[in-house]
């Protein structure tokens, strides 16, 4: 880029900076309750630094250089950074396009008066900046993707919560389809407060289980039989009369598993099994 107009960047950067800020707040671009103002400038600022070096180097076309890897690493963290707070694609895309838009505005001003160098300037900015809004779009679909692992994560740990229902007795509720991964997740939660407890008995309730197949059948079986390898005795609750037929008609066998329709006929099993009885008593 022709070294008048890097010039003239560099000595107006700070005033490039305040009018950029100013398109944003001017296009509803920043959101206070996603991330505040002092962030936002802080943020752009250092973008608008590491663009202005890649438009001052020898090297502005060459891609490979460290002047643009600089300007990626920073636009990738300013997109990574934004969608872990919620902003859309759409807004973060925006938010870098309104840098060209601000660049084209002022060099507009500047150099009016020259349509070549004015038009070769814009060209060369537009390349640059438009390969950014590409990068953008890429890392902000990773750190999304980020995001929903974790909460996947999360929502996986909620929905399998072991409880202790009395002593030697634990009790997993089951809530929803029952994968792989889940049955890994199950297995583990199980086995660590079998353990943390003491518990001989442990309760699989499948209520929340919206249907049972073949392979949803064996993943239940590997559960019972880690179990079993942990010294104690599972039963499974919960089973309705449509997941019976399903089971029956798959040719399952759990005759060796002790199931129950309800949770509360598993526990009276369980209270059974360790010689536990329980009575009303009578109020005083």
């Amino acid at each position: 880029m022709q070294s008048e107009v890097t010039k003239f960047l560099e000595k107006n950067k700070q005033s490039i900076l305040t009018q950029w800020m100013t398109n944003l707040a001017e296009d509803h671009i920043l959101r206070e309750e996603l991330m505040s103002n002092e962030k936002s400038r802080q943020q752009s600022e250092e973008l608008l630094l590491a663009v202005l070096k890649v438009i001052a180097s020898d090297n502005f076309k060459n891609t490979e250089s460290q002047e643009h890897e600089s300007v990626s690493d920073i636009i990738s963290e300013v997109s990574i950074y934004r969608a872990r707070q919620g902003f859309t694609p759409r807004e973060t895309a925006t938010y870098v396009l309104s840098l060209k838009q601000t660049l084209a505005e002022v060099l507009d001003k500047k150099f009016a008066g020259d349509a070549r160098l004015l038009y070769e300037s814009a060209r060369e900015l537009n390349q640059l900046l438009d390969s950014l809004s590409i990068t953008t779009f890429e890392t902000f679909i990773k750190g999304r993707e980020e995001v929903i692992m974790r909460q996947t994560d999360e929502i996986s740990e909620i929905s399998t919560p072991v409880i202790q229902v009395w002593e030697g007795v634990v009790a997993l509720p089951i809530i929803g389809t029952l994968d792989s991964m889940r049955t890994q997740t199950v297995m583990e939660s199980l086995l660590q407060e079998i353990v943390a407890t003491g518990s001989s008995i442990a309760i699989l309730d499948i209520s929340g289980v919206p249907a049972v197949d073949s392979l949803v059948a064996q993943h239940l079986i590997k559960t019972v039989s880690a179990t079993r390898l942990m010294g104690a005795e599972c039963i499974i609750s919960g089973i309705r009369p449509e997941i019976a037929q399903t089971i029956v008609h798959l040719g399952i066998d759990l005759s060796n598993i002790k199931t129950k329709t309800t949770l509360a006929s598993a526990l009276k099993l369980a209270f059974q099994m360790l010689n536990l009885e329980v009575r009303k008593g009578e109020r005083k």
